[in-house]
Parts: structure tokens; C-alpha cells; sequence
């Protein structure tokens, strides 16, 4: 298969001249862009169709994920809602080639406040008859599945003259895209008819490795950074949090039968544990600039520790703990404190309400990156589509990043498959406003709450302390609110 792959691979960068018309060219090779082209050629309403995928880096190591994938997990993990896993085995088809050995589903979600040690909340996903919450999963899992998934459908078209082949170009950067309508670059086009036609309004895009396409439509899956968004002259509106987080993968003691996510609410951000197989879990943990930088610093040893402390802790003696290691990030009498601090806490009230202890960090899995809210005004121009982080970015508290991507990718799948029923040209404005009409107001409403939720939940003014108290304690006993949550993390 991977010879194969490989073949292919230099078949159709070979068979591309310049220009080379296409009906979609999706630019960025993440979950979002590879599952809207693993989409598109999985559906027999657009299977047709004309696709491109471009990604500027390699995606060797994704494909080598399907073959040999790495002893321990990675730390690009997300969390999969079950209307994201449903698309993926019904839409997309990509389930069945996930490693499903690193997969876990969870079915609660456990979430408290640093300020009010009775201020808790926990969702059970029984409870509604949803079961399962969601599904932690690496990222280069769904990528690789994605990839596999597209390979099979290559391997498998049984009507060359009507089916085409999905084209993934990884290593290939886009050098420059051009509105073939502008006044500065027709006459250029006419005097050059190999850099593309003048007389149609699809626009063109130049390729580090010489080639030169010309689409229809173009989709942006390319991240907060997105050229394409910047070429559409979209304008993405947000802010920063001066704020990172840090992610890591853990273990535990032994292995957690609970099968829990467990959040807490610190002052300088959340700090979340979520699930993975065996004695496995990863954490996002989001806070200030100066402490991001002294997690990373901290001894190996010191980290598991300095979790175990964030999760249990007051944050008056969470505040000292730093004190010290700002001094020295290999201060390992620290240990002592620690230890000593939380042997003040009842064993029995630990095991009930608390994740179990961390006991190691795995080597070289910390790291860090910066939190920010910013949306598009529109996901859709005439010619071109924003999905994913090319289309909002939104704070990690709720997970739900990955899944708005998604949720984009099955809107605007369904508009492209509207559009090919009525005939229509699928980079018209006429198709594509419905992509926005179906995946922005969602997405907005979901970020607001996420947005709100940071700014309530980072503070220790005593009386929005106790209002969010109240609320946590009252949401716990009112079933039918608790039940409308549970609903919407899920996805249902």
C-alpha cells in the first residue's frame, strides 16, 4: 500500500501542466481538509468531482502513524463528540481505518472550582440515555485515517470517466494566489495563457513545485494564519487571552476504570485531564504566559506532582509552590511541600472526588501554544470557503475545537452536494451562502459561551465567585438544565 501511495503520488504531481482546472482545491492537510476531500470522494453526488488537496508539510509521518504508530501517544489530542464520530462513519467513512486500540470513550465529565471547594458539577452521559460524552483521540489517528480512507477510494473507482482520482500534494507550498479579474493581473494572464485563463473568475493558485491550478472553488482549511482568508479579504475579528496552553501526555497510578474528564477551574485558566487507554492521559492545562514557561521548565520529576497539586490544592498554597520554582525549576524539596500540603486531605475524599494521582510525565510531550477567540465574518465568498481554524478559533475549556471543524466540513459538504442536485456552480454565491447560513450562527453561539465561561471562571472577586458557585451547585441538582448540557456537549 505504501509503495503504492507513493507511486501515485508522483503519477499525478507528474501529470499536473499548467494551468490545471479544478473543480475544489483545498489548502491545508489537517483533519479539517483532508475530511472535506475524503468527503467529497466519498459521496456519489460529488465523487466527480475535480480535487486537489495541498499541504506545505510532510505528511510522511502521518502515513507512517497507520503502519507503526508510536509506543506512546502523542500530545494532539482531541476530543471527539459523537455527532463528529457518526460523520466520520457515515459521511466520511474514515472510522474503520482509526486505530481503535487508541481510542477511549468516556461517558462523564467532572468540573469544580478552585475558589469553592463544593462548587462542582458532574455530567453523566447514562443519565440522558447519550451514553457516551465523547472520544479522545490523537490527532494524526484522524489524519492518517483520512489518508487511508482516500487511498481506498482511489484504489477502488470503478468508473474512471466519471469518478476522479483525490490528489494530495504534501511538501507544496502556495507561493501566490491571484483573482484572475483584478485589473493589475488580466492583461499579465492574457500575454501568459499557461498561468491561467483571464476570461473566468476562478481563482488561481501557484504552487512551490511549479504547478499551477485553477479552481472553482478554493477552500481555506489552513489554519489561524490562513492565506486563503487573507486573499478573500474576510475579515476574522477576536482577540488574544494572554493566555497559552500547555499540553502533556500522563499517567497515572494504574489504569482509571471511571472513565472521567476531569476540568478545574483556576483563576489563571483551566486545567483539564481527559482520558486516554491503560493508565494513559493527557492534560491541557491553560494559564499566563510567565507560568506556561515554568511548566515546561520544571524537572520531569516535579511536573507530575505540580498536576496532582493543581487538581486537589488551594490556590494560595498553589501560589507559593510557584514562588519556589521561579526560583529554581529543579527544586525537587518541593516534593515535600507538596506532599505534605495534600496529606491534609482525607484519602477517602481524594479517590471520591479527585482524578487519580499522576505519576509521570512521558519524555518530550510538553509544550505549549497561545489561546485567542477569532471568527470570520463569513465562512463564504464567491469562489471561496473558510472551514475549521481558517474560520474561528475558539478557547480549548470546552473541546470543542476540532468538532466545530467538522460541523464545517458536513455543512458545506451538504451545500456542494445541494448545489451538484440543482445543477448549480458550486462556487457560486448561490450554494455557498447556505454554508454559512447553516455552520456560522452555531459556531458563534458556542464560542460566545466559551468566551464567557474564561472571563467568569478567571476571576477571584468574591462576588462573582460566589454567583458561579451558586450557579455550579444549582445546575448540579436541576436535571433538566444538567440534561440540556449533557445534550449539548455531546453534540445531540
Amino acid at each position: 500500500m505504501l509503495l503504492k501511495s507513493f507511486a501515485r503520488s508522483l503519477a499525478t504531481a507528474a501529470s499536473i501542466s499548467s494551468p490545471k482546472f479544478q473543480d475544489v482545491v483545498v489548502i491545508g492537510g489537517g483533519p479539517a481538509g483532508l475530511s472535506l476531500l475524503a468527503a467529497l470522494k466519498n459521496s456519489h453526488k460529488t465523487k466527480h468531482l475535480k480535487c486537489t488537496l495541498v499541504e506545505g508539510s510532510s505528511l510522511e509521518s502521518v502515513r507512517d502513524f497507520g503502519i507503526n504508530p508510536p509506543d506512546e501517544y502523542t500530545n494532539r489530542v482531541v476530543s471527539l463528540t459523537p455527532k463528529s464520530v457518526e460523520f466520520m462513519q457515515e459521511k466520511i467513512g474514515n472510522w474503520d481505518y482509526i486505530d481503535q486500540d487508541r481510542i477511549k470513550f468516556y461517558d462523564n465529565i467532572v468540573a469544580y472550582d478552585s475558589q469553592d471547594k463544593e462548587s462542582r458539577i458532574r455530567f453523566d452521559g447514562s443519565s440522558v440515555g447519550v451514553g457516551v460524552l465523547a472520544a479522545m483521540c490523537e490527532n494524526v489517528n484522524i489524519q492518517s485515517s483520512l489518508i487511508s480512507k482516500i487511498d481506498d477510494l482511489n484504489d477502488n473507482i470503478k468508473d474512471p470517466s466519471i469518478e476522479q482520482e483525490a490528489v494530495i500534494l504534501d511538501n507544496t507550498k502556495v507561493v501566490e494566489i491571484i483573482n484572475p479579474k483584478e485589473e493589475n493581473t488580466h492583461e499579465l494572464l492574457e500575454n501568459d495563457p499557461e498561468a491561467g485563463n483571464p476570461e473566468i473568475d476562478w481563482p488561481i493558485v501557484k504552487l512551490s513545485n511549479g504547478d499551477v491550478l485553477q479552481t472553482r472553488l478554493l477552500v481555506g482549511a489552513d489554519g489561524f494564519n490562513s492565506p486563503v482568508r487573507k486573499f478573500s479579504h474576510i475579515p476574522s475579528r477576536g482577540w488574544s487571552y494572554n493566555r497559552f496552553g500547555v499540553v502533556a501526555t500522563i499517567k497515572h497510578q494504574y489504569e482509571d476504570y471511571r472513565s472521567i474528564a476531569w476540568q478545574r477551574f483556576l483563576t489563571t485558566g483551566p486545567l483539564a485531564i481527559l482520558p486516554l487507554t491503560e493508565d494513559n492521559a493527557t492534560i491541557v492545562w491553560s494559564t499566563t504566559p510567565e507560568l506556561s514557561e515554568l511548566f515546561l521548565k520544571v524537572d520531569e520529576e516535579i511536573f507530575p506532582h505540580l498536576i496532582n497539586a493543581a487538581m486537589t490544592l488551594s490556590e494560595v498554597d498553589l501560589n507559593y509552590i510557584y514562588e519556589q520554582l521561579k526560583k529554581d525549576p529543579n527544586d525537587k524539596s518541593v516534593l515535600e511541600d507538596i506532599e505534605w500540603r495534600m496529606s491534609k486531605i482525607k484519602l477517602s475524599i481524594l479517590e471520591e472526588k479527585y482524578p487519580l494521582q499522576v505519576t509521570t510525565v512521558v519524555e518530550n510531550s510538553r509544550a505549549r501554544f497561545p489561546l485567542k477567540l477569532s471568527h470570520a465574518d463569513t465562512y463564504a465568498i464567491p469562489r471561496i470557503a473558510l472551514i475549521g481554524d481558517a474560520a474561528h478559533t475558539v478557547h480549548p475549556l470546552a473541546g470543542q475545537g476540532l468538532n466545530m471543524g467538522q460541523s464545517d466540513v458536513a455543512c458545506l459538504l451538504e451545500a456542494l452536494e445541494d448545489g451538484v442536485n440543482r445543477g448549480l456552480d458550486i462556487g457560486s454565491t448561490l450554494v455557498l451562502e447556505n454554508y454559512t447560513a447553516n455552520a456560522w450562527p452555531a459556531n458563534h453561539v458556542l464560542m460566545g459561551v466559551c468566551d464567557k465561561l474564561h472571563k467568569i471562571f478567571s476571576t477571584d472577586w468574591f462576588p462573582i465567585v460566589f454567583l458561579r458557585g451558586f450557579g455550579m451547585k444549582s445546575l448540579n441538582i436541576v436535571d433538566t438544565a444538567k440534561d440540556l448540557m449533557i445534550k449539548a456537549i455531546s453534540g445531540r
